[in-house]
Formats: structure tokens, C-alpha cells, sequence
């Protein structure tokens, strides 16, 4: 899944990028709000932290836009504005969540993992397709009898299937879902670690479709 950081301080902004990565984000940061703007356009995105006080667009600017031009695209506010004016602003201009500085980063996964779920339209907090589940928060994934613990990228690209049960993904789709702007990314990436998958649950789990790409069964 991949998220935008929209964050001015550098230290936070690293720290939050870093702490992305290692639960399985690709992860693309900007550091002003006209950035966050145009970087928006493309819908690359399928989640965004969004801090409010930031150089040439305020963050509460950007959030009324998105939601004015019709995105849904969901939205936590990570701000040092702690007042309960500026909480109920931002939850009623649109924000699906707003997280107050300093916070704790595994509260911040917890909460980003709720509002994807509830983008979803689902309440439970394992991803499945009815045959294969996938927990977000220790990255296990079961098919049947077989429990298995997933590498990052391994753990990203299930991810990414099971959002789209029954939905073919091309290899350029999968790579941007597990990839932000800046990582590197080998011809063989993708192949490699759905070889990994369906070793720890099955040959089974992913389906190829030729010429097309890859898909979990609906």
C-alpha cells in the first residue's frame, strides 16, 4: 500500500518514513502543502498523513480540496494543534482521523490500519478473500492449515492482491503499491516474491494470468 507523508519537519518526517517502511508502506513524502497537492493528481495513493501547519498551503487548505474536487482518499492529520476547535475543523472538513504530536508510531499504524479497513468496507481487522487471510499488524498470513510469517515486500504485495480479490494487477500496479518514488526496483522483483508466497502458503494462492498479470481468487 502506498502513502503519502505530507510532513514539513524533517525529523518526524523521517522517523514516520522509516517506521512506514518497516511495517510494509511504500512511502512518498513532501514537505508542503502545493506538493501535496499536485502530487495528489496522479492517484498514486491509496492513504495520506497530513500535517497541518506547512509552508505554502495549510494543511486544513489542502484536506477542503481534496474533498471539494470529490476524492476519498483517506486522511490522518498528524498536527501539533492540539485545541478541540481545531480537531472538530478538521473532522468535519473530511479527515478520517486526527492524531495529535507527539504520538506514539505504533498508534499511528494502528489507526492508519483502521481507516484503510474502513475505506474497505471492512470492520474486521484480518484482510481475506475467504480462503487466504492476511493480519496487518504481525504480518501472518493463513491459507487452510498453514500459518505463515511474511518478509515486508512479501507481506506488501499479498496486500495488495487481497484489496482486489478477483481483480487482475499488472507488474507496474504491484510495483506501486509496494515501491515509493526513491527504491530501486529489479526487472525479477515482483516474480521473486510471489515464488516466496506461494512457498510458505501454497502454489495455489496467486493465480497468473498470462500476458495480464497476477490476482487472489474472489
Amino acid at each position: 500500500m502506498r502513502i503519502l507523508l505530507v510532513e514539513d519537519d524533517n525529523m518526524i518526517g523521517e522517523g514516520v518514513s522509516v517506521a512506514l517502511k518497516d511495517a510494509a508502506y511504500a512511502v512518498d513524502w513532501v514537505k508542503d502543502g502545493e506538493a501535496a497537492e499536485q502530487t495528489l493528481k496522479s492517484g498514486e495513493h491509496q492513504a495520506v498523513l497530513l500535517d497541518l501547519g506547512l509552508p505554502k498551503r495549510d494543511g486544513l487548505d489542502v484536506l477542503q480540496h481534496l474533498r471539494k474536487v470529490g476524492s476519498k482518499i483517506p486522511v490522518i492529520i498528524i498536527t501539533a494543534r492540539e485545541g478541540v476547535e481545531d480537531r472538530i475543523r478538521g473532522l468535519d472538513l473530511g479527515a478520517d482521523d486526527y492524531l495529535v504530536k507527539p504520538f506514539d508510531v505504533n498508534e499511528l499504524l494502528a489507526r492508519l490500519r483502521a481507516v484503510v479497513r474502513r475505506q474497505g468496507g471492512q470492520a474486521a481487522p484480518l484482510l481475506t478473500n475467504g480462503t487466504i487471510s492476511l493480519d496487518p499488524s504481525t504480518h501472518k498470513a493463513m491459507c487452510g492449515e498453514i500459518v505463515a510469517d511474511l518478509s515486508t515486500r512479501e507481506f506488501a504485495l499479498l496486500h495488495a492482491l487481497l484489496l482486489h480479490p478477483g481483480r487482475i494487477l499488472t507488474r507496474t500496479q504491484i510495483e506501486e503499491h509496494i515501491y515509493g518514488w526513491n527504491e530501486e526496483v529489479e526487472s525479477n522483483a515482483v516474480d521473486f516474491l510471489i515464488h516466496g508466497v506461494r512457498k510458505k502458503l501454497g502454489a495455489e494462492v496467486i493465480k497468473n494470468v498470462r500476458g495480464a498479470g497476477w490476482m487472489v481468487e474472489k
